[in-house]
């Protein structure tokens, strides 16, 4: 194993002594061409370019003597010190930091960070790193060949944000571009590039700030899930009682990076909460009405949505694809046109013992495990006589993909 290794950032400034003293050192260097190129590397020193993390790892880690590592940007914030550290290389590595790559585009974009969400996009990732620029305000993306500026743009059909485009950030070749979204895929762009993703509704001011990224989207005297009707300040149909849609909300699990069809969205308010557990979400409705109050909310709630007027499941063939699927509307019909689709889980509800036989026999068929529960709620009036008010009966009806369900439980 190499005696020592040292990691060094690099962001296009002179290196500092603490930089320089570890290249004097170093018998084996390992870094991009233009790393490999510094004056300071010994002319004795092996090179090695640097395209697999793991391969270099291996080379260092049988290597008699000093190694040297160099990244751009901040070696440890999305960078190579977690892959020379991982378990199977067992390489103890002192960094040399630098500024980060995504520091630096907010700086050219004289814009603060702190409130910013940061994401890889990779080939295998791309449609994730897009599902955050749907669902944030303001979204970093530290791209890569095969998934940059252009590929985000047609990804986001529909949704449109700025791009600022950031590349070969620190060398002579800086170039910063400022677009719209619908623009970044008429471009060629250069490789290394950063894009800083901005615009949708702006939620609701909450001082300076104190934690990175931003946080769930409610006015704070609204905390709390699956709200009320007095909360979203209108009465809400049976299929949007707090009880049925906290349940249907369990069942699907939104997360950051998910995209979440919402089909007979209604009033908005399953579309809004899956939101503000930082999911994008495609809210789908055939009435105009249901579109403008589901909008309304979102602004209200400051999260960010897309609505789309038209009647499921024809409606549904131009989405991109979901992740998780709840269905407000539709029956059995629409079911079935979401599971063509492949979404990892589907909920709906239905109101007749038939109707939910139907649902899980489609599922059932499709390739999902189907499961199915008589969902009862009751509301009381608590400032009289704790009479009934309204009372909910639905049969909850949940599809999961056994593929999906299978890997999960293996690891």
């Amino acid at each position: 194993m190499a005696d020592r290794v040292t990691v060094i950032g690099w962001d296009g400034s002179p290196l500092t002594a603490a930089a320089r003293s570890a290249l004097g050192a170093a018998t084996l260097v390992a870094g991009a061409a233009h790393h490999l190129a510094l004056p300071e590397i010994p002319p004795g020193a092996e090179r090695i370019r640097l395209g697999s993390v793991d391969l270099a790892a291996r080379r260092i880690a049988g290597h008699r003597g000093t190694a040297v590592v160099m990244a751009d940007g901040d070696p440890g914030f999305f960078g190579v010190v977690r892959a020379l550290r991982a378990p199977e290389h067992g390489l103890e590595v002192e960094v040399v930091p630098a500024v980060s790559a995504v520091a630096t585009a907010f700086a050219r974009a004289a814009m603060p960070w702190d409130d910013a969400q940061v994401v890889v996009a990779q080939r295998r990732t791309l449609r994730r790193a897009v599902n955050v620029i749907r669902a944030h305000t303001k979204v970093a993306v530290l791209t890569s060949p095969g998934a940059g500026p252009a590929e985000l743009a047609l990804l986001l059909d529909g949704v449109h944000r700025t791009f600022v485009i950031c590349e070969e950030l620190g060398t002579d070749r800086e170039r910063i571009t400022v677009l719209t979204s619908d623009k970044a895929a008429d471009h060629a762009w250069r490789d290394p590039n950063v894009v800083i993703a901005i615009g949708g509704t702006q939620p609701p001011a909450r001082g300076t700030g104190w934690l990175a990224g931003r946080e769930p989207g409610y006015p704070q005297e609204l905390r709390g899930w699956a709200l009320t009707s007095g909360e979203y300040g209108e009465d809400l149909i049976s299929g949007d009682a707090p009880g049925l849609r906290s349940a249907q909300l369990a069942r699907l699990g939104p997360r950051t990076g998910d995209l979440v069809w919402d089909i007979g969205t209604g009033p908005g308010a399953f579309a809004v909460e899956a939101a503000r557990f930082g999911a994008a979400v495609i809210a789908v409705d055939a009435s105009a009405d249901s579109c403008v109050r589901t909008a309304a909310a979102a602004r209200r709630f400051g999260v960010q949505l897309q609505v789309v007027h038209g009647r499921a499941p024809h409606v549904l063939e131009d989405l991109p694809e979901p992740d998780v699927v709840r269905i407000g509307g539709g029956g059995a019909p629409v079911v079935e046109a979401c599971v063509d689709r492949r979404p990892e889980r589907i909920v709906t509800h239905a109101h007749t013992r038939d109707e939910a036989e139907a649902i899980g026999l489609v599922l059932t068929e499709g390739g999902y495990a189907a499961e199915c529960a008589l969902f009862q709620t009751v509301d009381l009036d608590t400032a009289g006589d704790w009479a009934e008010r309204t009372r909910s009966v639905v049969f909850l009806v949940t599809g999961r993909r056994k593929d999906r369900a299978t890997r999960d439980a293996r690891g």
